[in-house]
């Protein structure tokens, strides 16, 4: 897994006032939850932008005042007019225990059916896992390679090494869509029964 450093300061109080003060000069109000007891403290907002605003998972350098801890992002609170982060949640990593993530999935390969004129829709994104931190790879990968027109891989069909998958088994990951001009040239091919 990918790790990104950030820093951040301990801050004493806590409440809306404090927090609503701390945004309007530019940071964001964050909190650890780790092994010794949880830890309040904030980071300019600037340093959640490769983040927040990426589709990869990181594993998170936690430098907090000279303090050192490796953790994951649990949570971001967003602004719901502005998308301003209000909120971040961190959950520090112990190598020995499981974690629950969302890693983001790698289709690979070129689908047979869109050789054929279909075209690949992606379903989902992200998957979750549950897993030691050392097993857990930057993304699940997905070969599409063998899809047809009009078939799909489903959860069930994805190896996930180490990982237990969180997600329902059925649900559908990629699907290789049939275009209209292709359905009314299958109709026609097949002869009409009697």
């Amino acid at each position: 897994m990918k790790s990104i450093s950030i820093s951040g300061h301990k801050r004493e109080g806590t409440g809306k006032s404090i927090a609503g003060q701390l945004r309007s000069e530019g940071w964001v109000p964050c909190e650890l939850y780790g092994q010794a007891g949880n830890i309040h403290f904030n980071v300019f907002v600037n340093d959640f932008k490769p983040l927040v605003y990426s589709p990869e998972t990181f594993r998170v350098n936690l430098d907090i005042d000279g303090h050192k801890v490796e953790a994951i992002m649990k949570e971001v609170q967003f602004h719901p007019l502005s998308d301003e982060i209000l909120h971040v949640d961190f959950h520090e990593i112990d190598e020995n225990k499981l974690i629950k993530l969302e890693l983001p999935l790698k289709f690979m390969g070129v689908a047979t059916g869109v050789r054929e004129g279909g075209k690949l829709i992606k379903k989902l994104r992200n998957l979750k896992v549950k897993g030691f931190p050392k097993d857990m790879p930057d993304a699940i990968e997905v070969d599409v390679t063998s899809l047809g027109l009009g078939k799909s891989v489903k959860v069930r069909d994805i190896d996930p090494g180490k990982l237990e998958i969180l997600n329902a088994l059925s649900i559908p990951v990629a699907t290789v869509d049939v275009p209209r001009g292709l359905k009314g040239k299958e109709e026609a091919a097949t002869p009409a029964k009697k």
